[in-house]
């Protein structure tokens, strides 16, 4: 049987060594029962060789045994650092012997980084995030390496590509946003990530021409399911790894309408995320309601984040559903909105942070939001053709509030360097845990005056 390599590195170290993971403490427990073993044999063997006479050649081979040749701190020295090292040896191989039917014999991940995984990210904040796209995406990757308790509540309003065939031919809540998350959160191989995406030549005209594998494993796991969507996707995660969960906002297809500036109505999402001057978007039926276990995984979460994403098009949907938004607004978490870094050439062309924000609070109502996120850094390189601009840092956002004060603002560098585009997933995921253990330290605070 092979035993999982050993990576010896600063990194790893450091992971062995982190409060929590659940190791430490009975390794010092071990110690304990060790040193108590060695402590009797220390006692037995003086008492043995006080009392035994050896003579002849014997008594030569015993004394350097023995190490009487040395001072007794340099013997305790010397048996201590044999000791040790038997010790982490045996420890090691011990461990890895017991852990390799667990663990592939090709894993890159080293032992440490599993167990890390398993027992200390588990203990992390319970994360809920909303909203759709490339955006979702990226902070998902990013929050990953902070906590394993996450939620990602995902638009089902998409209508075209791949997701909008499948959902005229089958009647399905749209999958592409879905699949990107279950990507984005999975612990399965690289290679199953691209899999999942790869998308079959073709533009469409084809019976698989242009569909995503990712899409349509999704729609026969639904099929499999008895046409319960809710529970193909929870399917899907279990199957996949999924570090935490992906949920869809509604388990009923919906279609996205907009009213734009001058009276003009457009249906589709796909539309909608081509024209600008929207002034209200709103779903189609009425009267769909929010998937139980969206509606569930906000009303239990530590914190709640909206975006980043297409404003009107990946964030908007889920914010729609009545029972999402009275969730949010009742929720003691922290809200948490992140503003693009960038507009988006079509719905937010022109979109400054307030008019962004101004727009949330348009359709879900002030107070939904305790904090925003917003981008100061703003000399990212901008790849070629890039049609849209920095997101502007006009604060506060216009219009009445009625009574109800302004979130927070925080700033960070929350950019990719390499893409002004996009936001950078370690910098974000590190900005937002910032603002969480914040807002919840300021709370603990204000709960303990209350009381005291």
């Amino acid at each position: 049987m092979s035993v999982p390599r050993l990576r010896v590195t600063a990194s790893t170290l450091r992971r062995w060594l982190v409060p929590g993971i659940g190791i430490k403490r009975w390794l010092v427990v071990v110690f304990i029962g060790e040193l108590c073993l060695a402590l009797a044999g220390a006692l037995l063997l003086r008492q043995v060789y006080r009392e035994a006479e050896v003579s002849g050649p014997g008594q030569a081979a015993v004394w350097t045994l023995t190490l009487q040749f040395l001072p007794y701190w340099a013997r305790a020295v010397v048996v201590g650092l044999v000791g040790l090292g038997f010790f982490l040896y045996g420890s090691w191989r011990v461990v890895g012997a017991l852990m390799a039917p667990f663990l592939s014999s090709s894993a890159d991940q080293p032992l440490v980084e599993v167990i890390y995984q398993k027992r200390f990210l588990s203990r992390g904040p319970r994360i809920v995030v909303i909203g759709g796209g490339t955006g979702l995406s990226t902070l998902l990757r990013g929050v990953k390496e902070h906590t394993s308790n996450i939620t990602a509540v995902v638009t089902v309003a998409d209508d075209g590509g791949s997701s909008g065939r499948l959902r005229e031919e089958l009647g399905i809540p749209a999958v592409g946003d879905i699949r990107n998350c279950i990507v984005a959160l999975a612990d399965s191989e690289p290679l199953m990530g691209e899999l999942l995406q790869y998308r079959f030549p073709g533009d469409g005209d084809a019976n698989l021409g242009g569909h995503a594998i990712g899409n349509l494993l999704l729609a026969a796991m639904t099929s499999v399911q008895g046409d319960d969507f809710e529970e193909g996707v929870r399917q899907m995660n279990r199957v996949l790894a999924v570090r935490g969960q992906v949920v869809p906002a509604t388990a009923t297809p919906v279609t996205l309408h907009a009213r734009l500036s001058d009276g003009t109505e457009v249906t589709g999402q796909s539309e909608i995320a081509r024209s600008s001057g929207i002034d209200r978007v709103w779903l189609t039926p009425a009267d769909v309601s929010a998937g139980d276990d969206a509606r569930r995984a906000v009303e239990e979460a530590d914190v709640i984040v909206m975006g980043p994403g297409s404003l009107y098009t990946s964030i908007m949907p889920s914010l729609l559903l009545p029972e999402i938004a009275t969730a949010i607004r009742l929720s003691s978490a922290v809200r948490l909105y992140v503003c693009n870094v960038a507009t988006q050439k079509g719905e937010t062309e022109g979109y400054d942070l307030g008019d962004h924000v101004g727009a949330l609070e348009r359709h879900a109502g002030a107070g939904l939001i305790d904090v925003v996120l917003a981008n100061n850094r703003f000399d990212a390189r901008r790849p070629d053709g890039y049609a849209a601009e920095p997101v502007k840092l006009r604060w506060p956002p216009a219009g009445s509030r009625s009574g109800v004060a302004a979130p927070r603002l925080v700033l960070e560098d929350v950019v990719d360097p390499n893409n002004a585009h996009h936001h950078d997933p370690s910098r974000l995921a590190a900005a937002v845990m910032r603002v969480f253990e914040r807002e919840a330290y300021g709370r603990r605070r204000s709960r303990v005056s209350r009381t005291a």
